[in-house]
């Protein structure tokens, strides 16, 4: 069956953020207007269809492009779109205004990712970061006047010095925005980032932990279930397209730097704006072994906090979770780490607080000689 989620990246951005890796470059007219066509000749390779649940345009900055490129975008889109349940792109406040949102509007965008990061002033300056929430508020009222409900803040932690009280303060402006969906990120310093070549680091452990812990405790008073590690949302708000990742489900990925998957692959384009831009439909395709399968599912189901369904990996590898991996769960068991039932395997808190560790475990087995014969 042909992937059911696609995700278009858009790699322009106004402004370079000092911490992110993703694929992008600072806007030009000119080479917008070429990636514009490459974008169109890969498209080219894949017809639409009626089977599509949700696209993502995500970046880079979408909202870079000019009003009348990010029209010629959606119009290419737009066959791919006509029945999807969400339809979402990221933005930045400071280029988004009434015309944009008229355009996401009319094309059938329903929901926006906005990056808000924080609202303390120093901390936006060292991450060359330039919305202060007065320009945050003013785009999410600008969105809900073109009929855009399902707005999600992107915000950041373990900023290098900031304080727990500074966090509250954060998250605390965030709420009063009223969004329907919230996602938290700790800082990670990526190789080849500018926070990387200047030797940035987040705040220490111990207070990362404790702000994070308290963002859980916080957000669940306000009202919003946390349904994966960093993603929290009202009831019926959670974000459809990225339940998919978390759902190890198949999905398309177009554009220079973006990824997808299909079956037993991965593959990535280019991240280098001119060999994606020569050749549009060009992928590095990366095979999967069963192991990897395997091992991939529980990394991205165990991030949800309903955990991973038994049935669904039996019907997909022919093996239960019980007999790939007996010694992980009964440690983690034992460990007080996870938890399970009939149906679901889960993280435990603890567990959750220290899913990388829990996940090691599972990777450790899951190299071993053992599965391999299975």
């Amino acid at each position: 069956m042909k992937p059911q989620y696609l995700y278009v990246h858009v790699p322009f951005c106004r402004s370079i953020c000092f911490y992110c890796d993703f694929c992008h470059v600072g806007y030009n007219k000119t080479m917008a207007e070429r990636w514009l066509l490459a974008l169109q000749r890969e498209l080219q390779f894949y017809p639409p269809s009626d089977h599509l649940k949700t696209i993502y345009i995500g970046g880079g900055t979408p909202t870079a492009l000019s009003s009348v490129q990010l029209t010629k975008l959606l119009e290419m889109l737009a066959p791919y779109g006509r029945h999807v349940q969400e339809y979402t792109m990221e933005a930045n406040p400071e280029s988004l205004d009434d015309e944009k949102a008229e355009i996401l509007s009319r094309f059938g965008i329903n929901r926006v990712s906005l990056g808000y990061q924080t609202d303390d002033p120093a901390q936006l300056s060292f991450m060359n970061r330039h919305a202060d929430p007065d320009t945050v508020c003013r785009s999410m009222e600008c969105l809900r006047r073109h009929g855009i409900k399902n707005i999600s803040l992107d915000l950041m932690y373990s900023l290098p010095g900031q304080t727990l009280i500074q966090l509250q303060h954060e998250v605390e402006t965030a709420l009063a925005m009223n969004p329907e969906h919230l996602s938290l990120y700790s800082l990670t310093i990526a190789e080849g980032t500018v926070f990387a070549s200047k030797n940035v680091s987040p705040c220490d452990p111990d207070t990362e932990a404790d702000m994070y812990e308290w963002i859980c405790r916080r957000l669940e008073e306000a009202g919003y279930q946390q349904y994966e590690l960093s993603n929290f949302a009202r009831k019926g708000w959670q974000s459809l397209h990225n339940l998919a990742y978390w759902h190890y489900e198949d999905f398309q990925g177009l554009g220079a730097g973006a990824s997808g998957k299909n079956g037993s692959f991965r593959y990535d384009h280019s991240k280098n704006l001119s060999q994606y831009m020569a050749s549009p439909a060009s992928r590095f395709l990366i095979p999967l072994t069963r192991e990897d399968l395997m091992f991939e599912n529980i990394m991205m189901n165990l991030r949800l906090k309903e955990g991973m369904n038994r049935k669904e990996f039996l019907d997909r590898y022919g093996i239960s979770v019980d007999e790939a991996y007996p010694s992980s769960l009964r440690l983690l068991k034992q460990s007080g780490l996870i938890e399970e039932d009939d149906e679901m395997i889960r993280a435990t808190d603890h567990g959750y607080e220290i899913l990388n560790d829990v996940l090691e475990v599972f990777l450790d087995e899951g190299s071993s000689e053992k599965l391999n014969s299975t």
